[in-house]
């Protein structure tokens, strides 16, 4: 398990704004500047899609350039963790709230009791697994959300070796808690299969260590990476090579040392790249070094990242090694992705495409970083060790459908095909980002379809937006294109980032606009820089009042380009009995007014979105202002009703409501937890004092167990006293249940 970076140990509880503390009662603790994460978990809940069943784990912490927080969650649902639920919190030096990241589409409603059993699961798993079985694990039960929404699952984690005999395995089985039919799989091990072509370092110096007259590979300025010799084994013991006069191979593959040599420098370039120009310690971020395991199996023609080292076959002929440079930094780039993004960038469909290329990336970076004569930095991927036999590399990332499989240009077919192949949309993105479109000194670079050329920012500008994309804005399930979810993709975030590193509209932030349109990735940000724009914010984005009561925050604008030009303020459409008014009708860009929200005595309660809109002669922007009215005495009522749902029968439950004040708002609350195994059966109403009946579920959710959820309901027609009645209708045979208890707020 890895450890957090800090706050480790906290376990947060949504919903409720407490958390546990692991602490030392050694020393008072320093100021933690992401304690304001933990509070934004909770006043921001709807931005990161939160239930009243979700838990968050802090898994990593850090401070940034300019003094804010970046804190990343795991998140668990009843008890199961999350996969695709991680969450990033962002707050500026004061600890204040200023967005977030979140791969879910909707808060998570499911059942938690899976119609599969384990053992089940555990044979499709192993009946997926290609090669020889070592080891099975005792599959878990978890929540599926990779695609943004939930579902029931098993994940079964095989080892082994593959079919070759030789490679690593370590395989993930997703399977269906439902209804038993595969979902996905994945491997742990991480490879690029192909035949090296001797040493390619030649001569260079490397760290090691001397005890008395030995001199081991061990690099004691990088964490005490060490390189080994495997013996052309695939299980024995992998013996660090030594010397006795410190001068190390001869350049040819006869020589064992000699591959080492490639591995080791591969090793300490990779890590010397990330700390230098990224600021990040090493591959795992805490200063440790990379095992290299060198002369790996037996006429093994392959390389690759198991999670915690790599490995080195010698090729066909044990006579062509794959140790090149871009192949090291390609494999150990894998390594910071998975220590970065809680649960790695999923490999499969479109966020395995951009874990792919963040290795393709940054093990280009390596090399252009090394700046070696033999092998000189380009944008080629694997160029060296010659899959093909002809010389060819594995990838292009000028023009990807060189290679004859990889996607250039995103299509809706982009999710489906090999990750290593849907890589290619953010390959090309970066290349036209880095170096421009069309003729470069590294290849052509198209255009897809009528987009405009590319004016290129460079390689060291194009590098660090793509960086602080996945250090502070990727989460596991980030993608080209989310209709669900448009802020989670890969070109809303290299936009946040190259905004926060190099200003909001400039030219490096035009740039990464027209790199992913120059791949057909578009977005909804195409008026971001009109020539006069500003942007608003609220301070605080969320309020609460009670009826009769009021509530203020600020309307901040900010000017951002051109001439600052008058901003009018207005709000969109509101619920009924709220009002909203502002201390100034118009504010120039820059400037800013207090927005008063009054809630008067017949106003429902809930929480509502208000659009506050600022209006200039260029452009019109927007934010969304959560509005939580309270409850009048009176207005509420809960029962623990403890009802058996059987079989092609019908239950009542009731709340007497007496003493409210209020018109039931249109968005009226019916809160309902049912244990039910089959919830496709069900129908659920709520009958008003009138007999008006609300139909709240109906027969939906299919196999999914149990209704545990909150509906909202417009009740705006009704009059609140009176007897509310909850009908539970099972009109199906073969599952039974519970009803446990219901709420009603008006």
């Amino acid at each position: 398990m890895r450890s957090a970076l800090a706050l480790a140990g906290v376990t947060l509880l949504a919903g409720s704004g407490l958390a546990v503390v692991a602490t030392s009662a050694s020393a008072a603790p320093a100021p933690d500047p992401s304690a304001g994460a933990s509070r934004a978990l909770v006043t921001h809940a709807a931005a990161i899609k939160g239930s009243a069943r979700d838990r968050y784990t802090v898994y990593s912490s850090k401070t940034d350039r300019t003094g804010g927080a970046v804190v990343r969650y795991t998140r668990t649902y009843a008890g199961l963790r999350v996969s695709g639920g991680d969450v990033i919190i962002r707050t500026d030096a004061r600890g204040d709230y200023t967005g977030s990241s979140a791969g879910l589409a909707a808060p998570l409603t499911l059942g938690t009791t899976p119609a599969v059993t384990a053992g089940r699961a555990k044979q499709a798993a192993i009946d997926a697994f290609e090669g020889t079985v070592r080891e099975t694990a005792a599959p878990e039960l978890f929540v599926d959300a990779s695609d943004g929404t939930g579902r029931l699952a098993w994940e079964t984690v095989l080892t082994g070796f593959g079919a070759d005999g030789q490679t690593p395995s370590r395989l993930h089985v997703i399977t269906d808690a439902r209804t038993g039919a595969g979902i996905r799989s994945f491997d742990e091990f991480k490879t690029v299969t192909g035949e090296g072509h001797g040493v390619y370092s030649g001569e260079v110096e490397i760290d090691t260590t001397q005890s008395g007259s030995t001199f081991s590979m061990i690099d004691p300025e990088r964490g005490n990476g060490r390189t080994c010799d495997m013996n052309n084994t695939t299980g024995g013991t992998c013996v660090t090579f030594t010397d006795a006069d410190n001068v190390w191979g001869d350049g040819t593959q006869s020589n064992r040392q000699s591959a080492g040599v490639d591995a080791h420098i591969g090793a300490a370039t990779t890590f010397d790249y990330f700390l230098e120009v990224h600021g990040r310690n090493g591959i795992f971020g805490d200063g440790r070094g990379v095992p290299s395991l060198v002369h790996y199996g037996n006429n093994y023609a392959n390389a690759g990242w198991d999670g915690q080292q790599m490995i080195y076959g010698d090729g066909q002929g044990n006579a062509r090694p794959l140790v090149s440079l871009d192949v090291a930094g390609h494999e150990m780039s894998h390594g910071v992705t998975e220590n970065v993004v809680p649960g790695d960038l999923t490999y499969a469909g479109e966020s395995g495409g951009l874990n792919e290329a963040t290795s393709d990336i940054f093990g280009n970076m390596v090399e252009f970083y090394a700046n070696t004569p033999g092998d000189p930095g380009d944008y080629d991927i694997g160029e060296m060790v010659d899959i093909r036999g002809n010389g060819t590399p594995l990838r292009y990332m000028y023009n990807p459908p060189l290679d004859g499989a990889s996607h250039g240009c995103w299509s809706t077919g982009t999710a489906g095909i090999n990750v290593h192949y849907s890589s290619g949309v953010a390959n090309h993105f970066y290349f036209n980002l880095a170096e421009g479109s069309g003729v470069t000194p590294y290849g052509t670079s198209p255009v897809c379809g009528s987009a405009p050329a590319v004016t290129g920012i460079g390689r060291t500008k194009a590098e660090q937006i793509w960086f602080r994309a996945l250090d502070v804005y990727f989460v596991s399930n980030t993608r080209y294109v989310n209709p669900a979810t448009p802020s989670n993709t890969a070109r809303a975030y290299t936009l946040s980032a190259a905004a926060d590193l190099y200003g909001f509209c400039g030219t490096e932030y035009r740039a990464v606009q027209a790199a992913w349109t120059s791949v057909n990735v578009a977005g909804p940000d195409a008026d971001n820089c009109v020539t006069n724009n500003f942007t608003v914010a609220l301070d605080p984005a969320a309020v609460t009042a009670d009826p009769g009561g009021s509530a203020t925050t600020t309307i901040n604008t900010t000017d951002v380009a051109g001439t600052p030009e008058e901003v009018v303020l207005s709000a969109g459409a509101l619920p009924a009995g709220v009002t909203v008014s502002f201390s100034a009708a118009s504010v120039p860009a820059g400037g800013s007014a207090e927005v008063t929200v009054n809630v008067s005595d017949t106003a429902g309660s809930g929480t509502y979105p208000i659009t506050i809109v600022g209006t200039s002669p260029s452009v019109a922007r927007s934010a969304t202002l959560s509005l939580t009215v309270g409850v009048l005495p009176g207005c509420s009522a809960s029962v623990v009703a403890g009802l058996p749902v059987l079989d092609n029968s019908t239950v009542e439950s009731r709340i007497a409501i007496s003493g409210c004040a209020a018109t039931p708002s249109t968005a009226a609350q019916v809160g309902v937890d049912i244990t039910h195994t089959w919830k496709g059966d069900l129908i659920v109403t709520l009958l008003a004092p009138d007999g008006t009946a609300y139909v709240l579920h109906d027969r939906t959710g299919g196999s999914t167990d149990d209704i545990v959820a909150t509906f909202p309901v417009n009740l705006s027609a009704e009059t609140a006293n009176g007897t509310w009645t909850l009908r539970v209708r099972d009109a199906a045979n073969g599952d039974t249940g519970r009803l446990n208890r219901w709420s009603l707020t008006l």
